[in-house]
């Protein structure tokens, strides 16, 4: 299909950019871009899992002063 279409400036300076980037024609350009746009946000990721570990401070630390905790683990000249 043959359009004309008028594209902001600062849009144009990112395709010219990708452009130089790839080695790819203006036109290859503007589609892949406008593929990339028009199949909406990437596929979601796997979600993180993140895996407690026993860091051993249960033994040490048994209240919920943090000032405490960095005593403990800076010593009593922590501030």
């Amino acid at each position: 299909m043959r359009t004309t279409l008028t594209i902001d400036d600062d849009v144009a300076a990112l395709l010219a950019e990708e452009q130089r980037r790839s080695g790819a024609s203006f036109k290859e350009t503007v589609n892949r871009a406008l593929r990339k746009g028009l199949h909406g946000p990437a596929l979601p990721r796997e979600r993180f899992q993140v895996t407690p570990i026993r860091a051993g401070l249960n033994e040490i630390w048994k209240s919920d002063s943090v000032s405490e905790l960095l005593e403990i683990l800076e010593g009593p000249e922590h501030r």
